[in-house]
């Protein structure tokens, strides 16, 4: 059984930084690709960050690049997204994901991760 839960969100002034954590509390972490996606208030959901199953590929939403970084420890059962030079326009309910399958195009969407876990908030003050 796949369980996600996601911690670290929290209010941060435009320009600070945070990191998310997710913890997996099942025994597949290590084949599972994982992703981080965030929604905000009258928006879809919307891709992130993805990481494969080794952590040696990565990709990230345009809006990001540069900006974020995700990671993972297999051995925690962890994955991170690190988020540095926040903006207003990254404030939003940032969930964390699982997938069965392993990295490609479809990491980049919703309807390629099997698990979620029920979101974190991030507001980023002007």
């Amino acid at each position: 059984q796949v369980q996600l839960v996601e911690s670290g969100g929290g209010l941060v002034q435009a320009g600070g930084s945070l990191r998310l954590s997710c913890a997996d509390s099942g025994r597949t972490f290590s084949s599972q690709v994982m992703g981080w996606f965030r929604q905000a208030p009258g928006n879809e959901r919307d891709f992130v960050a993805a990481i494969s199953r080794r952590g040696g590929i990565t990709s990230y939403a345009d809006s990001v690049k540069g900006r974020f970084t995700i990671s993972r420890d297999n051995a925690k059962n962890t994955v991170y997204l690190q988020m540095n030079s926040l903006k207003p326009e990254d404030t939003a309910v940032y969930y964390c994901a699982a997938s069965r399958s392993g990295y490609s195009s479809e990491s980049g969407y919703r309807q390629g991760y099997d698990y979620w876990g029920q979101g974190t908030q991030v507001t980023v003050s002007s």
